[in-house]
């Protein structure tokens, strides 16, 4: 079938260009489905978006329930996923075929900015979802799953490699978008020894081999890599050339780099400045990246930092109490690190335990060589162990951990230590291996302590102890905890280490259940629960995926490139509001606060249709001091929340967390005020998220959907970009920003002000 001359009569591409035409057919399949087939399931909401041809669907709610529900029928000439290409979110509808049809499909991250390119094609989407939001209801039929799915969020078919290249040795694993699994995998040991003899280990499908190699320097590491993978017999590419593209873990990427990034001069410019904050990790990664470019001239890299994962941490946990000079320097700060295994494992949780990510409380815990705890609120990190360094927090396998400053000016006045010397003993000889004199693999260390050793028992001790002390702080940190993950080599290896960490924590809602704990094992991504029922936090050890993480936003990076190229073509302006503090309130509360039978009063339209300011203020009255007059907004609300600043919880003795409007689980409590009485809420108070209200005409035009997060650059004499800002869509709402009087202050963003989409930062995941 011919399917340019098909697409090029539908309206949706009738003013398309020739040479656009043929992009959308590129990136488009021809499918064929027979009655029953489901064409999009609610499961792939956000990623596919087709065009009928021929034959007849039906789009249904719950089709495999009772209450399965009919939503309407697509005609052939009409489209199917263009709800969920604005919101990225299923609803639980699944489009099912009536009759023998034939559709073209497209990943919906491919033909997104292909779209908002076309202002014709965006209004006649926009039209389509006003009418199949007010389309009328009829009966359900019953379906069958048929699903054209890409592996790694995938946005078309690729080959990615996951590079980690480290100052002795190199690991690997290749993936395509066939599977979520590496289909080949290997490491190079030996990499500088001087006189030492190497060892490159391979694997696939096809078996495992080893082949001794000799004088390597990274560069003929990643050469020996490449020739496995694209070898001509047992290779998994025909070429190199065929690569999509390499992303490297980058450990440091300090204050710059909050996301996977492709690599310019300018990156690995930053990567070796930050050298001097990781020496065991970012010039030898900068190395893997140099050898790639050379050997693979033409394949896109992609940088994939550890620390970015945390660069969420609010400043009361990541500033340093120093002196001004000090304190106020932003490259002086806690980073936190291990945020590739922290997200990858605790996502790796969350869908085993059938969970949004972004909806719990989950202390991730990654013990191995190097040793982290993370604290994630609702998707994102507030706390790391570690810090300025990766020397910071848990005694580790040869890292010291939590050193008293002044033990170490004392140790370099005393014994005269050059400094360099002094980082080698810090990085390479403290932890397990000074405590036990034995060894930095607990393993080893496990084993001596069976046997009676002493100073194997105390080091096993001291590194069980201070994690267990981090992992109860950070249940304090985030008013509670639903998962506890373990995974690195020791947190998904050593079920002794993880009773002995959780030991004692019952009260605090962890407990593990001894026999499953014991028995677990899993595979890489594979996340097993290992907590007793009762356990009002689930437990669960993850394999170690680090790799499969990497390939992933190395596959987000080449998205968000495609996706900020759309934006920085539409460089539209944005109304900035400063939002000050209010609440909303649930009629009950209006009435409580009010006297009975009271109504919200209009006082004034807000920016956004629909929502106004009302008459009624309220008085805000925590632990420590009020705020009097504080707006309500209406109309009324399901449940009640307050929103105020940063220096309004000092001001009230609270600390509210930053969500988006209406996430307030785990969230603080606050007395209300009003002329007819008082109402405590037990939780509703936070600091609203930065974000921005768009249609879905504005939402299309530039490439995004509902709960993306972009980087907004402001206008005026101190320009300066804002990150994190999430999308907001709606057919009601009008294009406007939104941030804090605080923020708002700090900037120096006044009335009138306006902002651009610089580029994407996160793409939603649904």
């Amino acid at each position: 079938m011919d399917i340019a001359r098909h697409l090029e009569r539908h309206p949706l591409f009738a003013t398309f260009t020739l040479a656009a035409l043929a992009e959308v057919v590129r990136e488009g399949t021809l499918v064929s489905y027979e009655p029953g087939d489901i064409c999009l399931g609610h499961q792939e909401a956000g990623e596919i978006f087709g065009v009928l041809l021929s034959g007849r669907l039906e789009a249904v709610r719950n089709y495999a329930s009772p209450e399965r529900q009919h939503l309407g029928h697509i005609e052939a000439g009409e489209c199917f996923g263009e709800m969920s290409l604005l919101t990225g979110t299923s609803g639980g509808t699944d489009v099912v075929a009536l009759t023998p049809a034939q559709a073209v499909v497209f990943m919906q991250q491919a033909v997104g900015p292909l779209l908002a390119q076309n202002r014709e094609s965006v209004q006649f989407l926009t039209r389509l979802i006003k009418r199949r939001l007010s389309a009328p209801q009829e009966e359900p039929k019953a379906a069958r799953a048929k699903t054209q799915r890409l592996a790694l969020g995938a946005f078309m078919p690729m080959r990615v490699v996951a590079l980690s290249c480290r100052r002795n040795d190199l690991r690997y694993s290749y993936f395509d978008t066939t599977s979520e699994q590496a289909l080949a995998w290997g490491e190079v040991t030996g990499i500088g020894v001087v006189g030492g003899a190497g060892l490159h280990t391979h694997g696939s499908a096809r078996g495992t081999w080893q082949q001794p190699v000799k004088g390597l320097d990274h560069e003929g590491a990643v050469a020996a890599a490449v020739r496995a993978l694209a070898a001509p017999v047992g290779g998994v590419l025909g070429s190199v050339s065929e690569l999509s593209a390499v992303g490297h873990r980058v450990v440091h990427g300090g204050v710059h780099f909050n996301g996977p990034a492709l690599v310019d001069a300018e990156m690995k410019k930053e990567i070796g400045r930050l050298a001097a904050l990781a020496p065991l990790d970012n010039e030898h990664n900068l190395r893997g990246i140099e050898a790639c470019e050379k050997l693979l001239p033409g394949v896109p890299q992609v940088a994939v930092f550890d620390t970015a994962f945390n660069l969420t941490i609010p400043p009361a946990a990541h500033r340093y109490a120093l002196p001004q000079e000090y304190a106020d320097d932003p490259d002086l700060r806690r980073f936190g690190f291990h945020g590739i295994s922290h997200e990858g494992a605790s996502r790796a949780a969350a869908a085993a335990l059938g969970a949004p990510f972004e909806s719990l409380r989950i202390i991730s815990c990654h013990l191995g060589m190097g040793a982290s705890l993370a604290a994630i609120d609702h998707g994102r990190a507030v706390d790391n162990t570690m810090g300025f360094t990766n020397l910071e927090g848990l005694a580790m396998s040869t890292r010291c951990g939590d050193l008293d400053p002044g033990l170490l000016l004392y140790l370099l006045q005393r014994d005269q230590t050059p400094l360099a010397e002094m980082a080698r003993r810090l990085f390479t000889a403290s932890g397990l291996l000074g405590l036990s004199g034995i060894s930095g693999d607990v393993v080893e260390i496990m084993a001596a302590a069976e046997g009676g050793d002493a100073r194997a028992m105390l080091a096993l001790q001291v590194y069980c102890q201070r994690a267990r002390k981090y992992l109860a702080a950070f249940v304090g940190v985030l008013g509670g905890v639903d998962v506890v993950v373990f995974t690195g080599g020791v947190g998904e290896n050593a079920a002794g280490a993880r009773a002995r960490i959780c030991q004692g924590l019952d009260w605090m809602g962890i407990a593990l259940d001894e026999t499953t704990n014991r028995a677990a094992k899993v595979r890489p991504g594979e996340a097993v629960a290992v907590s007793l029922p009762q356990s009002r936090a689930r437990v669960f050890v993850v394999g170690t995926n680090e790799e499969h993480t990497i390939a992933w936003k190395t596959v987000q990076a080449l998205s968000h490139k495609r996706v900020t190229d759309v934006i920085r073509d539409k460089p539209l302006p944005i109304p900035i509001g400063v939002s000050a503090h209010h609440l909303h309130l649930t009629q009950p509360h209006v009435e409580a606060l009010f006297g009975p039978g009271h109504t919200l009063t209009w006082h004034a339209d807000l920016t956004q249709p629909g929502q106004y300011a009302c008459k009624e203020q309220v008085n805000l009255i925590g632990p420590k001091g009020r705020i009097d007059r504080v707006r309500v907004l209406g109309p009324v609300r399901p449940e009640s929340q307050v929103e105020i600043a940063r220096t309004e919880e000092f001001k009230l003795g609270i600390d509210a967390p930053i969500r988006l409007s209406g996430d307030l689980q785990g969230t603080p409590g606050i007395v209300l005020e009003g002329p007819a009485g008082q109402v405590k809420i037990d939780h509703g108070v936070i600091c609203a998220m930065r974000h921005i209200h768009m249609s879905p005409t504005d939402a299309m035009e530039f490439a995004l959907r509902d709960r993306d997060v972009v980087r907004i650059r402001t206008s005026g004499d101190r320009s300066l970009v804002f990150g994190d800002v999430v999308v907001r869509v709606h057919p009601d709402f009008r294009l406007d920003m939104h941030i804090d009087t605080d923020e708002a202050n700090a900037a120096e963003v006044g009335v009138g002000a306006l902002g651009y989409v610089d580029s994407i930062q996160a793409r939603a995941t649904g």
